[in-house]
């Protein structure tokens, strides 16, 4: 539904970031103006914690400040993303309502002085959620400022109170529908757990030791589907009082910020919109645009989607937040768009003088409009601006990362085997490995009907798998496709249940030709040379093949010495590959890498080391622009033709050369 944004746009990519007034007065509001119009600012989100402002006693609304702001944006030209205020209830809420407020598994309950500090389950908070969300639709329905709506802000607050459990338990009795199934379900004859009424099951509170994987597990989906259906209440209250062509979205946060299954709602929302700050400067950087950007667009279906928040001078690793370079806000902008965002827009619009993000970086930085991050902003919405006959193109792919909630769900619980097994690192080595390749991927759940389109598929991290999942796989590449399936796969069922009689799933062993009998983890510090002259860390398996399936590299020293390691099978049409242990970089590098070739699936064209390719295409049409991002600080030569949106330029046959950290967009017929 980006194509009723990009109409009450004008026809151009979004471009802007979130915006708080109410944090400023009339002469910086008059600034604003001046300064959005300067930097190509089209679509303002508005609204995000306002609720104390909106409700400032229980059921008495104040809506003349925010109709100013609406009414000034709109004669100025800048469309109004209108958020619902739920992310941060006011004081007066926690007062009334103190059993509302959020109990972390220990059994504390946390009190008023951030945002999110709410439970999703208490019943207050979902009434007065749905009443101010209901209240904003029923005023700016039809307001010509909005363009589209916000709900809510980045679902995350996780709960284990009462109201929690009794919401649990309710959605228990529909997943299982009697006791002796959840029983059955769960394995509760260990350690003594069998239910004996429903009163009697919690969430996973803390406990002495290991909690029940498949009780952790359940928590899980529970918790996803409550963050949910509390999104479809405000969607349906808002949808209720404004024109269809208006999209309902929330901002999505990538790779696991969220407790949410993702795919869900990618089918819940009317455009999938995500927030994104990367987690490494330079390089680093761009993959993780690509592996944030990628994610979206499939949760979506392949549908145009909304970068919905970056930072403009903001890089968030591990133990610091470091700046961005010069030309990172342009170029990593433009990332998202060539993997299929309708726009660019950030976090925020004007940086807080006060408050717990003060340090946030943002398009107008404490230092003023005179300034290098200003100055990069209005260059990148002018950048920006040129490209809007991109908008509603579509990418495609003809790889895919398999990725399914449960898996990392059950690899984010106890009792593990070894704490090597990360769930997001594997996902991110695999996606990365295609990236490195110059390859466009997607991702795509293992149950998903769709699979047909891609040519190859790997599966980085599957330890939960289905029957239906499994035979879907072994029919694909059966049909022709190329499969990589990674250690600890299929080893459970959705119940979170151990497969007996040999790892993973019966239809997976066959697809694949192995059958693995026995885990071996390794050593914190421990590596295994492999037949190939490449190295391996973490984790081992003792496997024996089946069917066709062949040893591509074998084990050399100690137990497993001569035993397969990397296997490939001929099935059908297509191939199977597997790898029983966790290879070094280099060595999954060039895994990949076989594996893509023999799948037939290369880059969109070659490419000097550490440029970028991304294609976009027209819906109907011989068109497509093909974006070109030198990621390097070295100049780069690029044999490609066609006309530069960025310049307005044509580009002969010859092609062109990217100076460092440049980009170029080509049109191309």
């Amino acid at each position: 539904m980006t194509e009723g944004l990009t109409r009450r746009l004008g026809g151009r990519l979004a471009f802007g970031g979130d915006y708080n007034p109410e944090q400023w007065d009339e002469a910086v509001w008059k600034e604003d103006g001046l300064l959005m119009r300067w930097a190509h600012v089209n679509l303002a989100t508005v609204g995000v914690f306002s609720w104390a402002l909106l409700e400032p006693e229980e059921g008495r609304y104040d809506f003349g400040w925010l109709d100013a702001h609406l009414d000034r944006l709109h004669a100025a030209g800048v469309a109004v993303d209108l958020a619902t205020p739920t992310a941060s209830p006011p004081p007066w809420f926690t007062l009334a309502h103190p059993d509302a407020m959020p109990v972390t598994d220990t059994g504390v309950r946390l009190t008023h002085g951030s945002r999110d500090t709410y439970c999703l389950a208490a019943p207050a908070y979902r009434q007065a959620a749905l009443r101010v969300a209901t209240a904003l639709a029923q005023r700016y329905g039809d307001h010509p400022a909005v363009a589209m709506w916000h709900v809510h802000n980045e679902y995350a607050t996780v709960c284990w109170c009462d109201h929690t459990a009794d919401a649990f338990r309710r959605w228990l009795r529909g997943r299982h529908g009697t006791l002796d199934a959840l029983n059955e379900a769960w394995g509760t004859a260990f350690w003594s757990q069998r239910y004996g009424t429903w009163e009697e099951i919690l969430p996973p509170r803390a406990t002495q030791w290991h909690r029940n994987p498949a009780l952790a597990l359940d928590f899980r989906r529970f918790w996803s589907d409550e963050a949910l259906a509390a999104y479809r209440e405000q969607r349906d209250a808002i949808r209720a009082h404004t024109a269809a062509d208006r999209p309902v979205t929330t901002n999505l946060m990538v790779p696991g910020y969220q407790i949410l299954d993702l795919w869900s709602f990618g089918r819940e929302v009317d455009v999938v919109g995500i927030d994104h700050y990367p987690d490494a400067p330079g390089t680093g950087a761009a993959a993780d645009i690509a592996f944030g950007a990628d994610r979206a667009r499939s949760f979506g279906g392949g549908k145009p989607w909304l970068l919905v928040e970056q930072g403009a001078n903001t890089v968030y690793t591990a133990d610091r937040t470091l700046p961005k370079e010069p030309g990172d806000i342009l170029r990593h902008s433009l990332a998202h768009i060539a993997h299929g965002s309708d726009g660019a827009m950030f976090f925020q619009w004007r940086q807080s003088k006060a408050g717990a993000e003060i340090w946030h970086s943002a398009m107008v930085p404490h230092a003023g409009p005179d300034s290098r991050i200003f100055r990069e902003v209005a260059d990148t919405g002018a950048a920006v601006a040129r490209l809007g006959e991109v908008a509603g193109s579509l990418v495609t792919a003809q790889a895919a990362v398999l990725h399914d909630s449960d898996c990392w769900w059950a690899l984010d619980g106890q009792g593990l085997p070894s704490a090597s097994l990360d769930y997001h690192s594997e996902l991110r080595r695999a996606h990365r490995a295609l990236w490195d390749a110059g390859i466009t991927a997607d991702f795509a759940h293992p149950g998903d009907p769709g699979l047909s389109r891609y040519r190859l598929l790997i599966a980085p991290a599957l330890p939960v798998l289905s029957d239906a999942a499994a035979e879907s796989l072994r029919d694909w590449v059966h049909a022709g496709g190329t499969l990589l399936v990674q250690h600890f796969a299929g080893v459970v069922d959705t119940n979170h249940q151990a497969r007996l009689g040999g790892y993973p799933a019966q239809a997976l062993r066959t697809a694949l030709g192995v059958r693995v009998e026995e885990f071996r983890p390794l050593a914190a510090d421990a590596a295994l040379r492999l037949s190939d002259g490449s190295t391996s860390t973490a984790w081992s398996e003792s496997l024996r093949l089946t069917g066709r399936a062949e040893a591509v590299a074998a084990y050399t020293g100690g137990m497993l010495a001569d035993r397969p390691a990397l296997t490939r099978h001929a099935y059908g049409a297509g191939t199977a590959w597997y790898a029983s242990t966790r290879l070094d970089d280099a060595g999954y590098d060039a895994l990949v890498a076989r594996v893509s070739a023999a799948a037939g699936v290369g880059p969109e064209l070659p490419l000097p080391t550490g440029v970028e390719a991304v294609r976009r295409h027209a819906p109907e049409g011989p068109v497509s622009w093909l974006f070109l991002l030198n990621h390097t600080d070295s100049p780069a030569t690029v044999e490609a033709a066609g006309h530069d949106l960025l310049t307005g330029r044509p580009v002969p046959a010859a092609g062109l050369t990217l100076p460092p950290g440049g980009a170029a967009v080509l049109r191309q017929e």
